[in-house]
C-alpha cells in the first residue's frame, strides 16, 4: 500500500509518500515540499493573510497532484501549530479541506511530539533506552522523554524558530544583541519546562529530530564514529553555542552558503540554534545524536499500526 502524509508546517507544505505494510518499515518513495514560511504573513491580530491563505492553497493543490500522480492509495493530511493558533484556523482549514477532498487532522503540540517520539524510538530501538527528544519546527519546540513508544512527559513550547524570528529577529542580520534577549526570553519560557523533565530519570540517548536541528548538526556537528555519507551526526552544546554569533553577523544571503544550511531554513536557522542551544542548556544536554525519522514518519507507523490491529488473524 502507498501512503502518503501531507504535512503543513509552519515553514513547509511536504508530502511524504511511502510504500508500507503491516509489521514492515515505511519505504519512501517521493519527498515533495514547498516553502511557504507562514509566520510572515501573519497578521497583527494573529490570522493569516489573505496572501498567506492563497499560498497555503497553492501548495496543498500541488502536493494532492503529486499524491494522485504517485498513486497514494490513502492521504494523511495534518497540520501543525500555525494553522492551529491561527485566529482564522477555522476558516483556513475549511478551504484546504475544500482543496484536499478529505478532513484535515489538526495535531495539538503533545500530539506532534508523541508522533516524533515514535518516530525516534522506531529507528534507534529498544536497545536505546530511554530517550530524550527534541524537536524543532517553525511555530514550537516540543520536547519529550520517555523508555517506551509513548513518552511518560511530553510539551509543546512556543518556541519554534519562525515564530521566534519574527518576533525577535526581524532584522538581517539580527546582531547580537537581539540574539540575547531572544536567548533571555527561550531560558524564561524553558525554565518551568526543565523544572518538569528534572523529576525524569537521566536518558541514555538524547535525540535531535526535524530539519532545522539536522541543517544545524551539518553545520556545527561532526559524523558519529563508523558513520557514512553523513547518516549519523552528533552535534555537541559547545560547538553549537560557539557557531550563534557567527550567524547572528551574517545576512540571510551569506548563511545559506554555509554547509546544511539550504535556503529554505537560512532566514530561521539563527533562532533555531538559540531555542535548541537553551534548550540544550535548561535540561543539562551536552550532546544529541541526529534522527532522520520525524514527525511524518510517526504519522506514517502510527496509521500502519492501526491497519495492523484491522487485519483479521
Amino acid at each position: 500500500m502507498r501512503l502518503g502524509v501531507l504535512d503543513i508546517g509552519s515553514n513547509t507544505v511536504h508530502l511524504l509518500a511511502a510504500d508500507a505494510h503491516p509489521g514492515g518499515r515505511p519505504l519512501a518513495t517521493t519527498s515533495d515540499r514547498t516553502i511557504v514560511r507562514l509566520m510572515r504573513y501573519l497578521t497583527p491580530a494573529g490570522a493569516i493573510s489573505e496572501d498567506g491563505v492563497q499560498a497555503l492553497e497553492a501548495a496543498v493543490a500541488q502536493a494532492k497532484a503529486v499524491a494522485t500522480a504517485e498513486g497514494v492509495d490513502a492521504l494523511l493530511a495534518t497540520a501543525t501549530s500555525a494553522v492551529r493558533e491561527a485566529a482564522n484556523g477555522p476558516a483556513v482549514i475549511a478551504r484546504l479541506e475544500a482543496i484536499l477532498g478529505q478532513p484535515l487532522q489538526v495535531l495539538e503540540g503533545e500530539a506532534e511530539a508523541r508522533h516524533t517520539f515514535l518516530a525516534v524510538r522506531r529507528w534507534f530501538g529498544w536497545s536505546a533506552g530511554r530517550i530524550l527528544l527534541f524537536d524543532i519546527g517553525g511555530g514550537s519546540l516540543e520536547i519529550a522523554s520517555g523508555a517506551e513508544e509513548v513518552p511518560d512527559v511530553a510539551a509543546s513550547i512556543p518556541l519554534g524558530a519562525g515564530r521566534l524570528t519574527v518576533q525577535f529577529l526581524p532584522n538581517d542580520p539580527p546582531g547580537e544583541n537581539a540574539v540575547e534577549h531572544l536567548r533571555a526570553h527561550a531560558d524564561e519560557v524553558l525554565a518551568p519546562v526543565a523544572a518538569s523533565f528534572a523529576t525524569l530519570p537521566r536518558p541514555d540517548r538524547v535525540v535531535g529530530s526535524s530539519k532545522a536541528i539536522r541543517s544545524l548538526a551539518r553545520l556545527a556537528g561532526s559524523p558519529l564514529p563508523g558513520a557514512q555519507g553523513g547518516e549519523r551526526m552528533l552535534l555537541r552544546r559547545s560547538e553549537l553555542g560557539s557557531w550563534i554569533p557567527r550567524l547572528a553577523r551574517l545576512p540571510a544571503s551569506a548563511r545559506q552558503e554555509l554547509p546544511g544550511i539550504t535556503p529554505d531554513r537560512t532566514f530561521q536557522i539563527v533562532a533555531a540554534a538559540v531555542a535548541l542551544h537553551a534548550a540544550m542548556t535548561a535540561l543539562r544536554v551536552d550532546e544529541l545524536e541526529v534522527s532522520p525519522w520525524a514527525l511524518r514518519e510517526g504519522v506514517l507507523l502510527r496509521y500502519i499500526e492501526q491497519m495492523e490491529w484491522a487485519t483479521p488473524v
